[in-house]
Formats: C-alpha cells, structure tokens, sequence
C-alpha cells in the first residue's frame, strides 16, 4: 500500500513538472501530412480502418529491406540507412499504427500481433515475397515476431538495439516516457500533456549526443505524438501474448546480424549479446560510444555493416 501511494505521489509530481494544466490539442492529419510526407510518401488503406503511411524507394527489381522503427518513432529514423542503400536495395520503410502518419480508427488497439499484420499487408500489396526485415527497438521486436511468425518470406534479420529479450533488465537511462507508461496516473498524464518536454527528455536519452536532438527533430516527434486520438491510443496499448523465453529465438533459421551501440541507455546491450547467443548462427556487432539508435548516430559505419552482411546472403 505505502509502495502504491509513492508511485502515485510519484507520478502526480512528474505531472505538475511537466505543467498538466497545459494541455496540448490534437493536430490534424492534414497538417502533419504537409509538415513530415514526403515525395517519397504513398499511403495505403488496409483492412480494418488503418490508413498505413509507407516509402518504397530504390530499384524494384533489388534485393528487398524492410525497415520498422521504434516506439515513438517514425520512418523517418531509417531516412539515413535509406540514403545510403537504396542505390541497390528496394527499401521499404513504414509507419506502425500508433505512429508517424499511419491512421487509425476509433477503438483501434495496438498490439505485436496487429504489427506484425500491417507489416505482412503492406510488403505483401507491394509485391515483396523475400526480403531482409530489420527494427530498431520496439521495431526489433516487430522484426523477430515477424520471422518467427512468417520465415518462408524472411531471408535476413536485423537487429538494432532491439526490444524483446527476456532478460535483459532495465536500462539506467528510461526515458520518462517509459517511466510514466509503467503506472496508470502516468498513462493518464501522458494523454493530456504538451508532449514536448517528453520528446526532448527521451531523445535526449536515446541519441546520447545532445548534439544531435535539434529543435527540428524534437518538434517532429511532439508534433507526430498529437496526431488525432495518438496519445490515448499509445498508451493504452497490449503487451506481448505468452511467456517469451530464450528458447524462443533457437528457431529463427534467417541469418541474422545483430548491431547495438554500447552506450544504450534505454536497452543494456546485453539484450543484444542474448539475442546473438541464442539465434543460431547470429552475427554481433556492437559500436562503443553509441546509444540507442546507431543507424541514426553513426550511418555510415553501420550502413556498410549492414551492407556486408547483405551481400553475403545466400540467393
């Protein structure tokens, strides 16, 4: 009980830090639409009400890659490995419901296996039967569900500081946002705040290098996070089905090459360290200095990284 009323004295106080008198309204689509698509951008609508946001860029006859990125994101973290490969690779990057500028309708709820199902929808309309499937953090998880779930289509996998290792632990830098998501007083604050000072805190977190968290990236994800019904729908979320364990991951056949910056705060790379252990044949690399998002941190290193490893897959 004691335990019970600090997490909520907790929580009311992180709430009158971040000023939950001031609420921050909705943005519409269209607006956000203008500010963040691109000429790249195409939209597809999908079973079910959900209008999925989607790029396909490079030669449609290469070699497929299909990116996921993590949670709060958007495709937009993949925009420097996509610079950097889509002269010879088909890159497919989306945006997860919950998230970028994929919509979705009322009651919709977010869960592994309904990511899984925009995933497949989307690469599958698009004509892609084989391909490389890499995410980073929640997208990592997206990532290896996915194989497990469809493993004739997956001929790769990659993982970037990827979610989902069961013993992984805590980082020693979560984001506020995690902390708050923990707790159901900081879900309801979550849903009613400006979002910005959350943004800030988290990139801050996941980037490592403040250098890095530009007003213009910061006003991407607040803004992105205001999406109509956005903050209610990412924080009322389903949580994996089933018990994961270890033993799990010995049946992904899929080469894999598991990547993770040091410095992650948010994912320990031991995580990391699990996955290559326990994923048969499983390649690591991991980057010193480097937090959560190395393909944003360090592209170049870690987009020949990538580069290698897909050269060298069979077919």
């Amino acid at each position: 009980m004691i335990q019970a009323l600090r997490r909520l004295a907790t929580a009311l106080a992180v709430g009158a830090t971040l000023g939950l008198a001031a609420c921050a309204a909705d943005i519409p689509y269209a607006t956000l639409e203008q500010r963040y698509a691109s000429v790249d951008s195409r939209f597809m609508d999908l079973p079910g009400g959900v209008r999925a946001h989607y790029r396909d860029q490079g030669p449609r006859d290469a070699p497929v890659l299909v990116l996921v990125h993590g949670f709060s994101a958007s495709l937009h973290a993949w925009e420097p490995w996509v610079a950097r490969l889509s002269n010879d690779y088909r890159c497919i990057s989306l945006d997860l419901p919950g998230h970028g500028l994929t919509r979705t309708p009322d009651g919709y709820q977010i869960s592994p296996e309904a990511q899984i199902e925009v995933v497949d929808q989307v690469v599958s309309r698009l004509g892609a039967e084989r391909f490389v499937i890499g995410g980073n953090s929640m997208g990592g998880g997206v990532a290896w569900r996915y194989t497990l779930a469809h493993p004739d289509k997956v001929r790769g996998l990659v993982l970037v500081d990827a979610a989902g290792w069961p013993e992984a632990g805590k980082g020693d830098k979560p984001p506020l946002a995690f902390v708050l998501l923990a707790n159901p007083v900081g879900r309801m604050v979550m849903r009613n705040i400006d979002p910005t000072p959350l943004a800030k805190g988290g990139l801050k977190s996941a980037y490592g290098d403040e250098r890095l968290v530009t007003p213009q990236l910061v006003a991407r994800y607040a803004e992105l996070a205001r999406a109509p019904g956005r903050r209610e729908l990412i924080t009322s979320g389903r949580r994996p089905s089933g018990a994961t364990n270890a033993a799990v991951f010995k049946a992904i056949t899929a080469p894999t090459l598991v990547m993770h910056g040091e410095a992650d705060g948010v994912i320990p790379v031991a995580a990391s360290r699990g996955f290559a252990g326990a994923i048969p044949g499983a390649k690591l690399i991991t980057y010193p200095g480097v937090a959560h998002v190395p393909m944003e941190q360090i592209p170049d290193r870690t987009a020949a990284d990538l580069r290698a490893f897909l050269a060298g897959l069979p077919g």
